[in-house]
């Protein structure tokens, strides 16, 4: 059987990105097929589109890495032991494939759809709450009742982080480039908004922390930025780089994080083994779906577009006038 995709037909601008057909794909063991309804976009689709972001080996060459749809095939009873059944609704977090009408995804890998979402509200989670449970509670281990800045605090990242920490008992401030971004990140929750453009984070972090700085941070950004970042934590303080939007080069005062304990890490999801994603699966069913349905939790959806404009929407993706997920329906004939 046919289905319908968005290859990339060369590295380059959003308009390489081709409605195509390719044979439906079978799933193989610990595997199942998902008919996709939505794709969410992220900012590695773009960097893959624009070949900066090698597919990982074994991992399908269309892009996209989350899906949310009906289970149309798998084993019952590696599904039933997941706890779910054929037709039932997901959403799964995948290492490519996205863009097509059909996916597989590892059954570890995959959740229910939260109860009261739509199908474009459920493809924006994966990714997001994957990476910030990961990285901002896994890895730098935030704690209620400590301060996290996260750079970016309007993108699809950080609008999830913002709610999560919130609910979890943390302060959140943010930094974004606009007023109007700002704006929507504290009606999101946020503490403290920044506007990079117009203030210094540097000084506008220690200006609100009293000069003690926060615990954690959440970089998509790096180059430049480390330095700063590092001036902004606290004593024991955990910064946690995710992407290098600023470039991979950074020159930090190694004395301060010395004195200060300091911990500099990051990592990144889309090779990690499927052990890796189902344990953060497992960790997001417990702690951040019933925050979900209880709507202490909101998916935030600027943009939904047909799967054969996704030309489009990578395109307002690299304008960076987005705040929250843009999200591809699977409406193709």
């Amino acid at each position: 059987m046919i289905m319908k995709v968005i290859e990339i037909s060369a590295f380059g601008a959003p308009d390489v990105l081709r409605l195509g057909e390719r044979p439906m794909p079978v799933p193989g063991v610990g595997e199942l097929l998902i008919r996709v309804a939505a794709s969410g976009v992220n900012r590695p689709d773009v960097l893959q589109r624009t070949g900066n972001y090698p597919v990982p080996s074994g991992a399908s060459d269309i892009p996209g890495l989350e899906v949310a749809g009906v289970i149309e095939r798998g084993d019952e009873q590696e599904l039933a032991s997941a706890g779910f059944k054929l037709g039932e609704r997901v959403c799964a977090l995948v290492a490519g494939g996205g863009y097509a009408q059909y996916c597989i995804a590892p059954v570890g890998q995959c959740l229910p759809v939260p109860k009261g979402l739509s199908d474009v509200e459920a493809a924006s989670l994966p990714e997001t709450f994957f990476t910030v449970w990961s990285n901002v509670f896994d890895r730098a281990q935030l704690q209620t009742g400590e301060t996290l800045l996260i750079q970016g605090g309007s993108s699809g990242i950080g609008v999830s982080a913002i709610q999560l920490a919130k609910a979890l008992g943390s302060r959140v401030i943010v930094t974004a480039g606009s007023d109007e971004k700002c704006a929507a990140c504290l009606a999101l929750g946020a503490d403290h908004a920044i506007n990079y453009k117009t203030h210094d984070f540097q000084e506008e972090v220690k200006r609100l922390t009293g000069g003690q700085g926060v615990n954690v941070i959440l970089d998509m950004v790096a180059g430049s930025y480390v330095a700063k970042e590092i001036e902004c934590l606290s004593e024991d303080g955990r910064l946690v780089i995710i992407a290098v939007q600023g470039g991979v080069k950074s020159e930090i005062n190694a004395g301060l994080v010395l004195r200060r304990r300091l911990t500099v890490t990051g990592s990144t999801l889309r090779a990690r083994p499927v052990a890796f994603k189902a344990a953060i699966a497992r960790a997001l069913l417990k702690n951040v779906w019933p925050l979900i349905e209880q709507g202490r939790i909101k998916p935030v959806i600027h943009s939904t577009f047909s799967a054969q404009d996704a030309f489009r929407a990578h395109a307002l993706m690299e304008s960076n006038l987005h705040v929250g997920k843009i999200v591809l329906t699977w409406g193709v004939a």
